[in-house]
């Protein structure tokens, strides 16, 4: 028996009549058959639309609510969250123990009722309501304090407030909370795992799993945290002094929840599951503000998340702190003070390039210049420089961006990178006409800048009149101080390394960490820079303008006091700061030697 449609019933009901449900019938097919036949008959002022609503819950079979008489529980309504009620056109109506009833546009939306059970940790009753008294109980009970946020603010992913997650001792709550979960068994419904809310959310287990595994992260100074669905088990990964370590393994079943967690907490969209999605958390943990930028991506296991951590204080530590000799940052700082011109930074991701330009930005900030930067994303707020974030689909782009802020009277600009020619010649006519321009590109050294550029298409004497200086930089891992043992290395593997020993003198002596406790076993606690610094000059801009091969461009830089990339490296192996091996993996690459 074919189930009849809300205009068949509404006709049996004697609400509408037969001709007035055939009229209805032929605009809704002649409409391309867009939404349900009960919208086209109330469009066509044939029934009022709780009439409507009342013949679709009976069909459905689930209670109708009047919204306009129904008396609303408001501790009912705190316990689902305005961005959720207003994704899935519901607001929660009453509370009873364990029951939550809920108003809903669409009752049978089953990835509403499981993100419900998930959030509120509770069983949810969905009952129908019409979509406009929906819309109006969510402007009274939400209020204008949780407005949504504003079409010029949604170009960046905005910070939810930040969260607490003080814990003393973050893996133990953790592992106290994986066995409150193992009840769930790996067969069992994750969406109905208690994930709480308002102030018991933070006792549920899913919960403080999540609070645990950023706490450790915090605590064991970890730059991202990967989120990792395998076959069998979800994998922990903390990338920790650039290099990842596996820290934790959890059960499957985790995996759902665990998500839809860290996706609530960064305002994303806890039902999409089939795209990329990028948010932001905001975090307090032992007395410091963290900024946690959220990656979500589906791959055929589940979704995998990355959770990369900004320490907001990270980029006031000063020029003077990031690993610099003194005749490199000498140098460095005799090229900040110019009034114009462009400075770049170069090396792979993750080489410390932010850091050094916000640390750049730092000192060379005051009150008589006016600093704009564009970036892609605003990693850090700096105070007192403007700071614009790039938006693509509303057009802003790197070299948009660009050619705005030349009418915005700068001394000083900052471009986070620059990735084509467009960008690379109004770079370059920002330095010319009386700026100082701060950018980075992605080469292996100092001198490939300068080809990187030509390469992209820029004219060789635009890049010798804007080009005052590049920066080529890696960060290698720190020995651990407290298990720091010196050894004695053969001296055939000394030649090789290309440092000159003293045939009459003693052995050269390295140094590494034997690992503890300290440095996880690993024998490395924390970063240093390792840096090469290019000047350019008449003779570098004259082989510049000549297209003089790269090699011709690195020996003029030099003759003018440029220190190598491996040079400046085993210095530091040689002082103890760094190893061999360190300086080996960072900047003896396949092909290239810095």
């Amino acid at each position: 028996m074919a189930k009849k449609n809300v205009g068949e019933r509404l006709v049996e009901l004697k609400v509408i009549s037969p001709e007035q449900y055939r009229q209805a019938q032929d605009v809704w097919v002649n409409s391309g058959r867009r939404g349900d036949i009960g919208r086209v008959i109330v469009e066509q002022g044939f029934a009022k639309e709780k009439d409507v609503a009342k013949a679709q819950a009976e069909l459905a079979g689930v209670p109708f609510v009047d919204l306009a008489q129904f008396k609303v529980n408001e501790e009912a309504v705190r316990l689902v969250r305005k961005e959720l009620a207003q994704r899935y056109d519901l607001v929660a109506v009453q509370k009873l123990g364990q029951k939550l009833f809920v108003a809903m546009k669409d009752p049978s939306n089953v990835i509403a009722l499981d993100d419900l059970k998930l959030v509120t940790g509770m069983q949810v009753v969905a009952a129908l309501a019409t979509p406009g008294d929906i819309e109006e109980a969510i402007a009274r009970y939400y209020g204008s304090d949780e407005a949504e946020t504003s079409e010029s603010q949604a170009a960046a992913p905005a910070a939810a407030p930040p969260v607490s997650v003080a814990s003393a001792n973050p893996l133990a709550d953790g592992q106290a909370a994986l066995k409150d979960l193992a009840g769930l068994g790996a067969n069992q419904e994750v969406e109905e795992l208690p994930a709480g809310a308002d102030e018991d959310a933070n006792k549920a287990p899913i919960i403080r799993v999540v609070n645990a595994i950023i706490q450790q992260a915090i605590k064991d100074g970890c730059s991202d945290i990967h989120i990792e669905p395998g076959a069998r088990f979800t994998r922990v990964r903390y990338r920790i002094d650039g290099v990842l370590h596996e820290v934790m393994q959890l059960p499957k079943y985790i995996q759902p929840p665990l998500l839809s967690r860290i996706k609530i907490m960064s305002d994303l969209n806890i039902a999409e599951r089939r795209i990329p999605q990028d948010g932001r958390i905001g975090i307090t943990y032992g007395g410091k503000d963290y900024d946690l930028r959220v990656s979500i991506l589906p791959t055929v296991f589940g979704e995998k998340a990355v959770m990369r951590i900004l320490d907001k204080s990270s980029v006031m530590i000063g020029l003077n702190k990031l690993g610099f000799y003194p005749e490199t940052l000498a140098q460095l700082e005799s090229v900040i003070v110019q009034p114009n011109g462009m400075i770049l930074s170069t090396g792979p991701t993750g080489s410390g390039k932010t850091t050094t330009q916000y640390s750049i930005l730092n000192k060379i900030n005051s009150v008589e210049k006016n600093i704009i930067t564009i970036e892609d994303p605003v990693e850090y707020q700096l105070p007192g420089i403007s700071q614009v974030q790039v938006n693509r689909k509303a057009g802003l782009t790197f070299a948009a961006g660009l050619r705005s802020f030349l009418r915005q009277d700068p001394d000083i600009i900052m471009v986070g990178e620059i990735r084509d020619l467009e960008t690379a010649e109004t770079a370059i006519e920002a330095s010319l006409t009386g700026h100082l321009v701060l950018s980075t590109l992605h080469t292996n050294d100092a001198p490939s800048a300068v080809t990187r550029l030509v390469d992209m298409g820029v004219e060789p004497f635009l890049i010798s009149a804007s080009l005052i200086g590049v920066l080529a930089q890696r960060l290698a891992r720190r020995i651990c101080p407290e298990c720091k043992v010196p050894y004695t290395p053969p001296p055939d593997a000394v030649a090789r390394l290309g440092v000159k020993q003293d045939p009459d003198g003693p052995p050269i002596t390295f140094y590494r960490g034997k690992g503890c406790e300290n440095c996880r076993h690993t024998g490395y606690k924390g970063r240093t820079g390792i840096h090469e610094m290019l000047l350019m000059n008449d003779e570098i801009n004259d082989l510049v303008v000549r297209r003089a091969p790269l090699s011709e461009i690195r020996e003029a830089g030099r003759a003018n006091g440029m220190k190598l990339l491996r040079e400046d490296g085993m210095m530091k192996a040689l002082e103890g700061i760094t190893t061999v091996e360190e300086v080996l993996r960072v900047v003896f690459t396949a092909g290239h030697t810095s």
